[in-house]
């Protein structure tokens, strides 16, 4: 152990991890060795973790971790300081943190490099502080620093009832955006005008295509947040505004799709394809940075809340992970140590 960990500090560490792939079934809670943070690192007491689409991705073998991180799941957590490694000041025993991660929420304790660890905001409890980071860093890195949505431009946010979605639509509506949703029924879509959307499209009867035309009286979307990737390209291209900038985030609908960029060309417009888990510490912190700076006055003020649908003890994660499979979820599940 290194000199700055606490020697009340157990051995081992509760975790969970994947026995192969595939669904809840290959969820197992298991005894690992407690980690030693490393040069710039902390060591992170669990409080609580947040579960994301990753997550599920990684479970049904469809997300490897990157090179060197964790090959337990979990990207966001929060708790309490219990060590600092080499080199890294400011960080008493026992400092409430939450944190961004490249895997290995799923456990007791976690080592964290210290640019990716935020404070708890001001107004929010240690356990539903798990729910902030990812959802933060992902919609701040890509609606402001990829997408630099401005004031008074529209925002399209596919699911809009999730994690991401509230998220965005509550922080792309403090900083002026008009944002429309799509969801998958009425009630998620009055779900999310409690966040701020000005309208929902129930994706499931209506084009979101000509509706959002119609609600933006003809300009469409300048800034599209996408989940589906290949099912839905060649719409979300035919919704963009002049100039405008489809973000994709994620595959739900698959990776692969013919566009034809002469809509590209003609309209000036960009795509984006973006992830986080896989960037290096200094990248990470840069974003982390932005949203100590852009998002965590907003949470603090009450502007922007974290979104907690259900929490679930650690050792009933197979449960957590039927549960966000169901698809019914609204906000963030979060496991709890």
């Amino acid at each position: 152990m290194s000199p700055t960990t606490s020697s009340t500090l157990p051995a081992t560490k509760r975790a969970v991890e994947y026995d192969g792939s595939g669904g809840p079934d290959v969820i197992r809670v298991v005894e690992r060795p407690l980690p030693v943070p490393g040069e710039g690192e902390v060591l992170i007491r669990v409080a609580a973790a947040g579960i994301n689409r990753a997550d599920v991705s990684q479970r049904m073998g469809n997300y490897p971790p990157p090179p060197g991180a964790s090959d337990l799941p979990g990207l966001e957590v929060s708790g309490t300081i219990a060590a600092s490694g080499p080199g890294v000041t400011g960080y008493d025993d026992g400092t409430e943190v939450c944190a961004l991660l490249a895997g290995g929420g799923y456990a007791d304790y976690v080592a964290v490099p210290a640019p990716q660890v935020l404070p708890v905001p001001a107004g929010v409890g240690l356990v539903e502080a798990a729910g902030l980071p990812e959802v933060a860093c992902t919609v701040w890195s890509n609606l402001f620093m990829e997408a630099d949505l401005a004031e008074g431009e529209w925002l399209l946010v596919h699911g809009g009832a999730g994690g991401i979605g509230t998220m965005a639509t509550q922080l792309a509506t403090a900083r002026g955006a008009k944002v429309v949703v799509t969801a998958g029924s009425a009630a998620k879509i009055e779900y999310c005008r409690g966040f701020g959307a000005l309208e929902g499209i129930n994706y499931r009867d209506e084009d979101f295509v000509e509706r959002t035309h119609q609600l933006s009286d003809g300009h469409g979307a300048d800034v599209v947040l996408d989940i589906m990737g290949a099912k839905y390209l060649d719409r979300n291209v035919d919704v963009l505004a002049k100039d405008g900038r489809l973000v994709v985030i994620a595959l739900q609908g698959g990776a692969k799709a013919e566009l034809n960029l002469a809509k590209l060309m003609t309209r000036r417009l960009r795509v984006i394809g973006t992830t986080l888990r896989a960037r290096d510490v200094e990248a990470k912190g840069r974003v982390v940075e932005g949203v100590r700076t852009g998002v965590w006055p907003l949470v603090e003020s009450g502007t922007v809340r974290p979104v907690v649908e259900k929490t679930f003890p650690l050792d009933q994660a197979a449960r957590a992970h039927e549960h966000f499979d169901s698809g019914e979820h609204r906000g963030k599940i979060l496991l709890t140590t």
